[in-house]
């Protein structure tokens, strides 16, 4: 399995005909990308595992049809967008991330409101059925298809996300900031377009929004103490070790997402993001540079976080431990820190410049 190329990884996915197939596939895999890491991690192993990953999603959704068809359901009765949302929908997936998913469908003259339900509550069933033999645990937060909130019609998608922008308390912020990374793995991306262009309407006709996008996004701090410090965890199995997670790698996804909406880019991958976000001269280049570097640390030391399986699940905890926080390590990782905080006061500065700019 050391040997199998790209090629051969996706072969094998889009050949499985049975769910328990590619868990053996995702097993041998994750196997090998693991000892990939240990020895050298590169962004192109990340590209890969975020290709692979995209590939068991897919081959997961297609024999979900297939079996819904064997089952006389027939094939989908509308068009439909089977959406990933949280890192899934960044392209910024670990080799154990979980299942952030939604479902966005169209509306029919021919088929009730009710029939359009019942075949979509079943064919979601069947696919989180398959992810979980794949290993994919779902999201704790319930941001999953199953989930009615986030499997309904595109004009109750639209409607629902203008209820949120409407009433700004923290819950709906966080719904509205989880909506900006989606991304269609399956189906159709107009109708993904087309959510994501409402959006980002919404944002430029009522900039006053983006302060209380502003307050969620800079809710998790950059974790690096007053002298220079890393501030590490006190208690418990990870005494002594760094949350990474949540200490460096979402400060800056949230940073760089309110730039992004700020600026009406549509593309949900941070680095490009930071990419278009210079390109469009929203930000000088030095700090593009700056801010590929960091948030590639952030990414590698993610990468590196001890995983477990739980039950038959892939999960990790996020954080580097205390035997992984090398003399090194630790220098790589203050810069990442001390260039996220610098990070989080350009987005402070650019939203509140852009405000008083409107009120003008």
């Amino acid at each position: 399995m050391n040997h199998l190329s790209m090629e051969q990884i996706m072969e094998r996915i889009y050949q499985s005909e049975q769910f328990d197939e590619m868990r053996i596939t995702r097993d041998q895999v994750h196997e090998m990308f693991r000892e990939h890491l240990l020895f050298s991690h590169s962004p192109e192993i990340g590209r890969k595992v975020n290709q692979i990953h995209d590939a068991f999603i897919h081959r997961t959704i297609e024999l979900a049809e297939h079996m819904l068809e064997d089952e006389g359901f027939g094939k989908p009765p509308v068009p439909y967008a089977f959406i990933l949302l949280g890192s899934g929908g960044r392209r910024e997936q670990t080799l154990w991330s979980d299942q952030d998913n939604g479902l966005i469908y169209e509306e029919s003259e021919d088929y009730s409101e009710e029939e359009l339900d019942i075949y979509f509550i079943k064919l979601v069933q069947c696919i989180l059925s398959g992810l979980d033999i794949l290993g994919y645990p779902p999201c704790d937060g319930n941001v999953i298809s199953s989930n009615k909130q986030w499997r309904k019609p595109l004009s109750m998608y639209i409607e629902m996300m203008t209820d949120w922008f409407m009433e700004p308390n923290w819950e709906n912020v966080r719904y509205l900031l989880i909506l900006a990374d989606m991304r269609c793995i399956f189906g159709s991306t107009a109708m993904v377009d087309r959510l994501k262009g409402e959006f980002l309407a919404y944002v430029q006709e009522h900039p006053s929004i983006l302060k209380y996008l502003l307050s969620n996004t800079l809710h998790h701090r950059i974790t690096l103490g007053v002298f220079g410090h890393l501030i590490t965890e006190r208690y418990g199995e990870d005494s002594g070790g760094f949350d990474i997670k949540y200490g460096a790698y979402i400060p800056i996804v949230n940073g760089v997402r309110l730039l992004a909406i700020q600026a009406g880019i549509m593309h949900s991958s941070t680095l490009e993001r930071i990419r278009l976000l210079q390109e469009s001269s929203f930000i000088p280049k030095q700090l593009a540079v700056e801010w590929q570097a960091a948030f590639g640390v952030a990414l590698k030391l993610r990468d590196l976080t001890p995983f477990q399986l739980d039950g038959e699940m892939y999960t990790t905890r996020g954080k580097l431990s205390a035997e992984q926080l090398t003399r090194e390590i630790k220098q790589e990782l203050k810069q990442c820190l001390r260039t996220g905080m610098e990070l989080q006061k350009y987005v402070r500065k650019s939203i509140d410049s852009h405000i008083e700019t409107e009120k003008g």
